[in-house]
């Protein structure tokens, strides 16, 4: 009987002991817990707190319009003739050699994500015209943000890049065996003469003739790095305008395979498949679709560029909560060490000034109000959006017909450009060069890009008022009705209509009158 107890008494004891080792350890197994979150993604860590929609009254308004009845009726309208051509110059006439001897090979090391990339690629032509230099097909740093190691040559036709461009400067897609030394790690180990370290943002001709050229001619090289920003808009050329603008919309165009993608994601939105046509193949892709013998349908692209490196360095208050300004704030923190201009400002006073992106909520009602309903076909254009699903969850509410590059291809179609931010960004870029309108959720380099090229194209693009729509969203009372008619009117000069550049102001933006003719 004794034993039988002793037997008996042992579990108990275990379970006591397992009981108090847990109890010891749960101080030192809980911050380990919560760290996990730190290298979790958005949506996951935010699915602890499910943002809240802000602007309840103005949604449950839009959310009752099923139709643009009273609405503008040429919202869909494409843009009047406003009297202004692409000319990039040249003549009918065989255009002018090329100098015969160049003065050395000139490499540049580009930040940034792909449209900031894309400008400099296009910086780096007119630098190279003006020292008259042999530029090497520019590399592209990985994105500390994005990851993403795709070279130019990944993104972009590089033969037609150098074609379109033959006659305007030489361009090589490697170096020569004499100067193979010449890479980036080469250059990350040391100073070297031959690197060109500190050319000023925004530089002027001049600077690269007295500082660059003399490196040229004395080592046949010059590397730039960094080089994002590094020329200036002003004072240059008209020659040298044009062959910016030049390179910005002819000679850079996407590989194939992104072309490709980006053509089948338009067709699809164009002509959506009904359950009562019947499915066919296409013999040049290989992609089954249904009968497409239907009237075309018009789409708006609406870039959200609401990522968490763009809400966290806004330093606005999104409605996640202390949990989402907390991780805002760490992020902040960890990739900036906190310096943040916004960060000395109030929510209220980013949101007067038009300096928070809009949420995927606040682009809704955007689009609600200037007259998009729920028959609207909607692409989104995003990598990332912050908060997930959940933030999207009011945007999708509004447009039920919203599309992406998920939702319209198939992981087979996909597998290219996956987990690859450029290329992503790319398919993007140019479904929005083939919709009817484009809508940019916040000003960034995307926005700039898409403004500038469908602006030379003469393409409707609405670009938010984006102090206006900061002030009718904190205004708590503000009515559907009102709110309406403040948008449309505060958005009637801001469709597209043609703006000339002002000095400072970039020139892929504002392509106009530097690379543009009045008819």
């Amino acid at each position: 009987m004794e034993k039988m107890m002793r037997f008996q008494y042992k579990p108990v004891r275990r379970q006591e002991a397992i009981v108090g080792l847990f109890v010891l350890l749960f101080p030192v197994l809980l911050p380990c817990f919560f760290a996990s979150f730190s290298h979790a993604s958005p949506s996951t860590f935010l699915e602890w707190s499910v943002p809240k929609p802000r602007h309840l009254q103005l949604l449950s308004s839009a959310l009752q319009r099923e139709s643009s009845d009273g609405e503008p009726t040429d919202l869909w309208a494409p843009l009047a003739d406003q009297g202004w051509r692409p000319c990039l110059g040249g003549s009918v006439n065989a255009p002018p050699a090329l100098p015969q001897k160049s003065e050395g090979y000139l490499q540049v090391f580009l930040d940034g994500g792909l449209n900031q990339q894309r400008m400099g690629i296009c910086d780096a032509v007119a630098v190279a015209k003006i020292l008259n230099a042999t530029l090497v097909i520019p590399y592209l740093e990985v994105n500390p943000v994005w990851q993403d190691s795709s070279s130019f040559m990944d993104i972009f036709d590089v033969d037609h890049f150098i074609n379109v461009l033959k006659d305007d400067i030489s361009i090589v897609k490697e170096l020569p065996d004499d100067f193979s030394w010449s890479t980036r790690e080469y250059y990350a180990t040391a100073i070297r003469p031959t690197r060109i370290k500190r050319a000023p943002v925004h530089a002027s001709a001049n600077w690269y003739l007295e500082n660059v050229l003399p490196v040229l001619q004395s080592n046949g090289i010059a590397a730039i790095s960094p080089f994002s920003h590094r020329l200036s808009f002003n004072n240059l050329p008209s020659e040298i305008q044009k062959l910016r603008c030049k390179v910005n919309f002819k000679a850079l165009v996407f590989v194939p395979h992104i072309r490709a993608l980006g053509d089948a994601l338009v067709h699809r939105l164009r002509y959506p498949p009904t359950e009562s046509q019947p499915l066919i193949t296409d013999d040049l892709t290989g992609t089954t679709d249904r009968n497409v013998k239907q009237m075309p349908q018009k789409f708006v692209v609406v870039h959200l560029r609401f990522d968490k490196d763009m809400a966290a360095h806004s330093a606005c208050d999104f409605g996640g909560g202390k949990a989402e300004k907390l991780a805002l704030a760490k992020y902040r923190q960890r990739i900036w060490g906190g310096r943040v201009l916004n960060s000395q400002f109030t929510d209220e006073e980013l949101r007067s000034q038009g300096r928070c992106p809009l949420t995927p909520e606040e682009i809704g009602l955007l689009l609600a109000a200037l007259g998009f309903d729920n028959s609207t076909r909607l692409y989104l254009a995003s990598h990332k959006v912050y908060g997930g699903e959940a933030r999207i969850s009011t945007l999708r509410d509004q447009f039920p017909k919203m599309e992406s590059k998920k939702s319209l291809a198939s992981s087979e179609e996909r597998v290219l450009i996956k987990g690859k931010a450029s290329l992503l960004a790319a398919v993007d870029y140019y479904v929005g060069m083939h919709s009817d309108i484009f809508v940019s959720a916040s000003p960034g380099n995307m926005h700039n890009a898409l403004v500038g090229h469908r602006t030379f194209e003469n393409l409707k693009t609405i670009r938010p008022n984006m102090p206006l729509l900061g002030q009718l969203f904190l205004n708590k009372n503000i009515t559907w009705l009102e709110f309406r008619q403040a948008v449309v009117e505060g958005h009637q000069n801001r469709q597209g209509q043609l703006r000339l550049r002002k000095p400072k102001q970039s020139i892929y933006t504002y392509p106009a009158p530097d690379c543009m003719c009045q008819a």
